[in-house]
């Protein structure tokens, strides 16, 4: 009997520590003073039940096996976001490296201990003049047959500085994901499982992700290609006019699995699970999260320093995705 792993991704919107923590070096507290204004323990403790309330309700109410995520600042407070996934009885761990974005905000993985182990880790720096976030590299074991699966976590330059302008640093990271996927299968073998996850702020149909990550929703063309190329596994979401974020209230497919040759392949030892409908891919659009009116937005959090947009009641800016895999 084939053993299934629940996997997902999400991108959790500033969960900073709190103002006056003491795991926060002097640089970043100035450069956050205005942004957390009012940022306080009990509203960070607010954003953190609400994460949680959504997070335990994942995988028919089990909490998935392996959660990457990021915007989280720093360790402490994904320790206190496990403190709220107790009522689960899983026995999480976690992997998590400081990365030197201007704004502290990192990558991390949840896993669970009793389904997986993690072997080691890499941050890949991209190299930029100015400081963003870094690729971030765990090789997992499964606990019950021993098979190999590397994760590599994601958050490309954003937007915000304008899509072309910006479109640069993307094709910077998709050029370093690039080269790592192509440096594990010449090290670790061409049928070594790596699932690439992540916010990419770019689409499956972008050219950062095309031409430069090499990611492509033609299955064939992945697993016969004679480098090492990525199945992006949201293409059938993409063709439904979904989206993970939505700007001007338009959908964005931008947070994305996308996985090598190893788990599309019929005799792959892990595999993407499928069902009659295809593989299993969502977006985990819980009915709370959905914005009321016309345009279905997941409903942020903010931060009580701009109170137009600051919302106790909200989870975050993006949805979460999510996988199944099985051996």
């Amino acid at each position: 009997m084939k053993t299934k792993y629940f996997i997902s991704w999400w991108n959790l919107e500033n969960l900073f520590d709190i103002r006056e923590s003491t795991n926060r070096e002097n640089w970043l507290s100035n450069a956050l003073a205005k942004e957390l204004k009012g940022w306080t323990d009990s509203v960070l403790q607010q954003k953190i039940n609400q994460l949680c309330s959504i997070i335990r309700q994942m995988n028919e109410n089990k909490g998935p096996d392996l959660l990457g995520v990021c915007e989280v600042e720093n360790k402490p407070v994904i320790e206190r976001l496990l403190n709220g996934l107790s009522p689960l009885g899983r026995d999480y761990g976690i992997v998590h490296h400081d990365m030197s974005d201007k704004r502290g905000i990192d990558v991390a993985f949840i896993y669970d201990k009793t389904r997986f182990i993690a072997e080691e880790s890499f941050s890949h720096i991209i190299l930029k003049r100015t400081a963003t976030r870094d690729l971030f590299q765990v090789n997992f074991r499964t606990l019950k047959k021993k098979n190999p699966l590397i994760v590599i976590g994601n958050h490309w330059p954003a937007r915000s500085a304008g899509v072309l302008e910006s479109e640069p640093y993307r094709i910077l990271a998709a050029e370093t994901l690039s080269y790592w996927i192509q440096r594990i299968a010449e090290i670790r073998g061409n049928d070594t499982p790596v699932i690439v996850m992540g916010d990419f702020n770019d689409e499956p149909f972008n050219r950062s992700v095309t031409d430069y990550a090499l990611a492509s929703g033609a299955a064939t063309n992945v697993i016969y290609a004679r480098n090492a190329r990525l199945f992006n596994l949201m293409w059938p979401l993409s063709g439904k006019a979904a989206g993970t974020f939505y700007f001007n209230n338009y959908p964005m497919m931008i947070d994305q699995f996308m996985v090598t040759k190893a788990l599309i392949k019929s005799n792959g030892k892990i595999r993407i699970a499928e069902d009659e409908s295809g593989y299993l891919v969502n977006i985990e659009s819980f009915s709370e999260m959905i914005s009321k009116g016309r345009y279905p937005n997941s409903l942020s959090f903010g931060r009580p320093a701009k109170k137009s947009t600051f919302n106790p009641d909200g989870y975050s800016d993006h949805f979460p995705i999510s996988m199944v895999i099985e051996e």
